[in-house]
């Protein structure tokens, strides 16, 4: 049953208007893709309990929800279908709902089939990835289909398809395939045709970034056994290193863009830092700093005032000085589960918000000296592998069947 689920972080493992009370969270790990949360403020002090608003029962699937204005999107699956629902985000109310006949996951990912991949919402469309990687686009507002593709085929990794989409310039971006045999594939978002295609590595069930250099935009991607910069117009490969897993695990972690600054962590193979710099000739990547110390699995770090927050593959939290790669602490957290490496952290303003498969949530300070709790809650009776949405004093949670709001009064 452990291997069934060795991939739920990863998903879910773009923008249409603000919310009211807080910022949108329109795609995998938030509007940047750098896990910080924009507009909240943690309060002088935290309540004894959550407030429950309403919780509605949507599906099988650890997809994290998307947030856009009012709407909040779910991707599942039921009955044999993959569902994409649009909720009321003030009473959980079904807005409208698409659905399309899906295959089942088989072995080892038989006893697990709902969508691993966060919806990304941009430019008034909402686009899905499915597990046997059947790509969606739809209008954000109204549900309607405008174009769907199903080009994975059953070229897949062993446990599905897991990359949450990117839209950068009016391009779709995903990694699709296998992991011996697999592409970054990027379409138009208004036609749903393709415009190129990279297959120099095969793909596991990472995401991809955008890092800007100079003007030039490029995508860096963990695929199944290399680190790329491919440029995001043309596919073009402008840089890469080796990084293939070590032992038993898989590529599975999000980079992290800072600047020019690339930030990338795997299972068995620490974490690492490259200064990617424009050359003449082309583009080059200056090692800064590699700590072996801490691996990661399922959980991609957080990078917040100068550090590294993060959920060792080891189930620790972990707090890497981003200067010098240094290990500022570790902590093993309170709420672990029976499995192993996998967890959300969330840069929440003046505090780090983390959330292990247990429910657990976890409010942290953000300090470089110690691991210190603030508060903790316990936030479903079931296990919760996609990152919470915290907006104003909201906070979404799925879990393996429901969405809940959460109320900070």
């Amino acid at each position: 049953m452990k291997s069934l689920r060795l991939l739920l972080v990863a998903v879910g493992f773009g923008i249409l208007s603000r919310a009211t009370d807080g910022a949108d969270w329109p795609e995998w790990r938030g509007p940047n893709r750098d896990a910080k949360v924009t507009g909240f403020r943690a309060p002088e002090t935290w309540p004894k309990e959550l407030t429950q608003k309403w919780k509605v029962v949507v599906g099988d699937g650890v997809a994290t929800p998307a947030l856009v204005g009012d709407k909040l999107y779910v991707f599942t699956r039921e009955e044999g279908n993959e569902i994409i629902r649009c909720l009321d985000a003030a009473s959980g109310n079904e807005r409208w709902l698409d659905k399309y006949e899906a295959k089942d996951a088989t072995v080892p990912a038989s006893a697990f089939s709902g969508p691993r991949s966060s919806p990304a919402v941009a430019d008034g469309k909402l686009l899905t990835l499915g597990v046997r990687g059947t790509l969606s686009c739809l209008d954000a507002a109204t549900g309607k289909k405008l174009w769907r593709k199903d080009d994975g085929g059953d070229n897949l990794p062993r446990f599905f398809t897991s990359c949450s989409p990117i839209v950068v310039d009016g391009l779709c971006i995903v990694q699709l395939g296998g992991e011996r045999d697999g592409a970054i594939v990027v379409y138009d978002l208004i036609t749903g045709d393709e415009k190129w295609k990279w297959a120099g590595d095969g793909m596991a069930y990472s995401s991809p970034t955008l890092l800007t250099v100079d003007g030039a935009k490029l995508l860096i991607a963990e695929t199944a056994n290399k680190i790329v910069a491919i440029g995001a117009a043309d596919g073009v490969l402008q840089w890469e290193t080796p990084f293939a897993v070590q032992g038993r695990g898989y590529n599975a972690a999000t980079p992290i863009v800072d600047g020019q600054t690339v930030i990338y962590a795997g299972s068995g193979r620490g974490t690492s830092a490259v200064k990617i710099e424009k050359q003449p000739d082309g583009f080059t990547a200056k090692e800064l700093w590699r700590n072996a110390d801490n691996s990661v699995q399922f959980n991609t770090p957080v990078l917040k005032d100068g550090f590294v927050f993060g959920i060792s593959d080891r189930d620790s939290l972990f707090c890497i000085n981003a200067q010098n790669g240094q290990t500022a602490w570790t902590s093993a957290m309170a709420g672990r589960s029976r499995l192993r490496g996998y967890g959300s952290v969330l840069d929440a303003g003046n505090v780090l918000i983390a959330l292990t498969p247990s429910a657990q949530l976890t409010v942290l300070e953000p300090t470089d000296r110690e691991f210190k709790q603030l508060a903790s809650y316990k936030v479903s009776e079931g296990e919760t592998f996609a990152y919470p949405v915290v907006a104003g004093n909201r906070i979404f949670v799925k879990d393996t069947d429901s969405v809940t709001l959460w109320m900070i009064e």
